[in-house]
């Protein structure tokens, strides 16, 4: 069961109070697609420039990701710069050039079409839905998006997410998504526009997952120092994402609730790895064991 993951694949600058890094690999479809592929057999869909280092495309590989999908265009990739306050919750946004990524349209290759799980990372509604109709008939479709486009093509999105079983997004957009101030009621909202379930990420606070039959919340995991948070949102989507494709969910039969909680906290733990590092550089080395003794942590800490 493999994880078809659109989105974009970059290079960051990064400043927190831990240090800094000028230039790294980063992205929302290479954080989701590294956290995922611990769990199932991922391919991407992206773009990158000529100045893409084939040392960043053999970690990919090197975690069996199929890399048919990343076109390689003339210019330069996406790049990001940013900065985290102390409480590494806010950051402010130093530099963005689009690049190749600005002209980008997704194609999945023939192979990638008849796969049963699409995540479609935070691009242009229109593109998204563009990839939805590319698929033939997948059976968990997600995605995410952002301000931007709730802000500028609101239209657009909510045609996009009425296709989706799956949303996923942050507490800030979930309240300009929904107009309301309550999390709940703005979940409620949400999930009356199409997606059957929906996933709240809320920073160092965790995460919860609704549904109109069910409601779940999981903590983040009690890091010892937060080194660097870019991409822990994204790394969240591909364990969750991933976890499911890797036991064949499939929401339109009978399945266990107990199941998305599970993919949940799986979810956690990725982004919690995902922050111990700088950008990607945790999953040069992370193990399905690492990511298996944190999951039986998370169960100690929140059993009762």
């Amino acid at each position: 069961m493999s994880l078809v993951v659109v989105g974009s694949v970059a290079y960051d600058g990064v400043v927190t109070p831990h240090g800094s890094v000028e230039r790294m690999l980063g992205g929302a479809c290479t954080y989701i697609s590294l956290a995922a592929s611990y769990f199932t057999p991922v391919r991407i869909v992206g773009v990158v420039g000529h100045d893409f280092a084939e040392e960043d495309h053999q970690l990919l590989t090197g975690r069996g990701i199929d890399t048919a999908g990343l076109e390689r265009a003339d210019g330069l990739t996406f790049f990001w710069q940013g900065e985290y306050f102390e409480n590494m919750n806010q950051r402010r946004t130093l530099r963005t050039d689009l690049n190749v990524f600005e002209t980008f349209d997704p194609k999945l290759p023939a192979h990638y079409q008849d796969e049963d799980y699409l995540l479609l990372g935070n691009i242009q509604p229109a593109l998204q839905r563009q990839v939805r109709a590319q698929m033939k008939s997948p059976k968990l479709t997600g995605g995410d998006t952002m301000n931007l486009w709730i802000d500028i093509a609101r239209e657009e999105l909510l045609k996009t997410i009425a296709e989706w079983d799956v949303l996923v997004i942050n507490d800030e957009e979930a309240h300009m998504l929904s107009g309301e101030k309550s999390l709940r009621k703005s979940a409620e909202k949400i999930l009356a526009m199409g997606p059957k379930t929906l996933i709240i990420k809320r920073g160092g606070d965790g995460a919860a997952i609704y549904r109109s039959d069910h409601y779940f919340v999981a903590p983040a995991f009690p890091l010892d120092s937060l080194f660097d948070p870019t991409g822990a949102g994204d790394c969240f989507a591909g364990g969750f994402f991933g976890y499911l494709a890797g036991i064949g969910f499939n929401p339109a039969s009978d399945f266990d609730k107990k199941e998305l909680n599970r993919a949940v906290v799986f979810g956690s733990v990725m982004g919690s790895y995902c922050c111990e590092r700088f950008g990607v550089d945790r999953f040069r080395t992370l193990t399905r064991e690492e990511i298996d003794a944190r999951y039986n942590q998370f169960k100690e800490f929140t059993h009762f």
